[in-house]
């Protein structure tokens, strides 16, 4: 009897056993195919409207796929924008939004959804773009490879494929705009550009650059057909952000922001169609952090909660979001301070530095021809109100009605018939920095410092209340951007904050206020000495607005001879003074605190 028994349960395990593999079979998980390409706004793409774009390949994936309208990159350059696709988290609360800084995270709290992929059986490989703007982690650690061989991939389904173009890159707009095989003349010239000649060149120069980046992605769906993958994989294709001609790339605008995304979902995985026709242009409002939560519940991985997105395809679609968030910090060697939030329609950009010009001089966007075209042309005096604007301070806030002005060049935040929309959109920039404790509310080399000294990430730092009062932070910010002279004693109360943050937001309000604060210099003066590098430089910076300029040079002569860390700041501050005589001369030379190398970038513009 016990023989018997023992016959029938080994027979009815092996039968239980091949069930269990025809169920898993039959369970087919979609492969993965992400093609993405570098710099280019929806501008650039022929099925988003331009008559003049020249992407046939791209074109007809959206025809066999789904075009998706109002899909939106968090930051407007590469570095932060993959922080935020590789961990799934907001480079505000990881402290990854300022450019190639490489602050490092707590791995052990943090992994990277291909972690995730690869956890649940997934072949992962990225050709081969990372840039993710990470410290203490390889950036490829997280892949099975970085090399293209779609007869490994297709032996090792499920995959998820990462592939780079990088022919649209902002660097193949620079050099000879003369050669093109787009016509100059064929172009849709964005309104806050000149319509100048070297402008309409570079505008043809880019269009072959995009035509050439569409091909390469025509090549590799045709490798993908040819090795039999298609009917089982997802082709998703985004740019990393928005660009490439001057005020798009790095701005905060629909032309930074604003990129294509198209997905072709085979006829097998159907049911996770965001619409029944083939070809449908959707609606959904998607952001950028919303793809790694997405790309992992496609695959049926799991989905960390510490992620920050919402899931916008697949069985687990979460409701639609309501707000897209965007940001920006310093980029290179310039430093600036911006958040956005919009909805499909309406744009509000709140300025945290309104003091500094759009169009700062960034060695790398000047390479452009142009750049220096639109540049000669505003300082012969040649601009307008529209096409000048660029090189000017900023208001404090911006509103902006993307339908009717897609270009984003009519600010209506002053006008009563749009404070209602104003307010919902500033309130729900300020819920969400609370939410995800955006911890860009202290300038970086401020908050770098203040991480170091306590031995911890900019996460953890930002995430501890004790040492990070984000509310305190935001209320002074609001308090500082909005002050009017009757205001001003609650200014002169915070600079005796013991926190370093509220003095440096009460010192930039008594900058803001101007010569409404001249009668305050001698409290002004006693933060030359403060225990804060980040308050002496804004300190240095009122002093010489309001006259003091032998104080404020002092001051910053100090800070440079003495490599603070607060370097990068005290350079970006004394060129955007145009205080560039003889008097740092010396200092500006001998400086030796690199911040990631931009202070040696800084140095060429004296």
């Amino acid at each position: 009897m016990t023989k018997n028994f023992s016959r029938l349960f080994l027979q009815a395990s092996l039968l239980f056993s091949c069930i269990s593999q025809v169920e898993a079979k039959t369970i087919e998980r979609p492969n993965i195919l992400w093609l993405t390409s570098e710099d280019n706004s929806v501008r650039w793409v022929g099925c988003y409207g331009n008559p003049h774009a020249d992407t046939p390949n791209l074109d007809k994936l959206a025809s066999e796929g789904f075009l998706y309208l109002n899909c939106f990159a968090n930051a407007p350059v590469c570095a932060p924008s993959r922080s935020g696709w590789i961990t799934g988290i907001h480079p505000v609360s990881l402290g990854t939004l300022p450019m190639r800084s490489r602050y490092s995270i707590p791995h052990d709290q943090i992994k990277y959804y291909p972690d995730y992929l690869k956890a649940a059986g997934y072949y992962c490989s990225n050709v081969r773009k990372t840039d993710y703007n990470i410290g203490d982690r390889k950036d490829f650690d997280c892949w099975d490879t970085n090399k293209l061989d779609w007869n490994t991939v297709k032996n090792s389904q499920p995959f998820f494929q990462v592939i780079n173009v990088a022919s649209s890159h902002e660097s193949r707009a620079f050099g000879d705009v003369d050669e093109t095989s787009h016509s100059p003349d064929a172009i849709q010239l964005a309104k806050y550009h000149p319509n100048i000649p070297v402008m309409r060149k570079n505008y043809a120069h880019y269009h072959d650059a995009v035509k050439n980046m569409d091909a390469e992605v025509g090549n590799f769906l045709k490798q993908l057909e040819q090795h039999g993958l298609a009917e089982n994989t997802i082709v998703i294709y985004n740019s990393d952000h928005g660009g490439v001609l001057p005020r798009s790339k790095r701005f905060l605008f629909n032309s930074g922001t604003h990129c294509p995304l198209i997905i072709r979902i085979p006829e097998k995985f159907k049911s996770i169609r965001p619409a029944e026709k083939i070809g449908a242009k959707i609606d959904r409002l998607v952001s950028f952090i919303d793809m790694p939560k997405t790309w992992l519940s496609i695959a049926g991985a799991e989905v960390p909660e510490i992620m920050q997105g919402e899931i916008f395809l697949g069985p687990d679609v979460e409701p639609e979001r309501n707000y897209h968030f965007s940001y920006r910090d310093r980029m290179d060697e310039r430093c600036d301070s911006q958040r956005a939030v919009r909805d499909t329609r309406y744009l509000y950009i709140r300025n945290y530095m309104p003091y500094v010009p759009w169009g700062q001089k960034l060695t790398y966007l000047w390479k452009m021809e142009a750049t220096q075209a639109w540049e000669d042309w505003h300082h012969a005096g040649k601009t307008d109100a529209v096409t000048g604007r660029w090189f000017g301070t900023k208001p404090a806030e911006e509103l902006y009605d993307t339908w009717e002005d897609p270009d984003n060049v009519v600010n209506l935040i002053d006008n009563p018939k749009y404070s209602k929309k104003t307010d919902e959109l500033r309130g729900a920039l300020e819920d969400w920095q609370l939410e995800v404790r955006d911890c860009g509310l202290l300038p970086e080399c401020e908050r770098v410092k203040r991480a170091e000294d306590l031995g911890v990430t900019l996460y953890e730092m930002a995430q501890d209340e004790k040492h990070y009062d984000i509310k305190a932070y935001l209320g002074a910010s609001e308090l500082v951007l909005r002050a009017k002279p009757e205001q001003i004693s609650a200014l002169l109360e915070m600079l005796s904050h013991k926190d370093s943050g509220i003095r440096y937001w009460g010192m930039t309000g008594l900058y803001l206020l101007g010569e409404n604060a001249r009668s305050h210099i001698p409290s002004i003066h006693k933060l030359t000495n403060d225990s804060s590098d980040a308050v002496r430089a804004i300190t240095a910076f009122t002093l010489f607005r309001l006259g003091e300029k032998e104080a404020a040079r002092t001051c910053y002569l100090k800070l440079l001879n003495n490599n603070s860390y607060a370097s990068l700041l005290v350079l970006n501050m004394i060129d955007w003074l145009g205080d560039k005589g003889e008097h740092y001369t010396e200092a500006i030379r001998q400086c030796s605190f690199s911040h990631q190398g931009y202070v040696e970038n800084m140095k060429q513009f004296f």
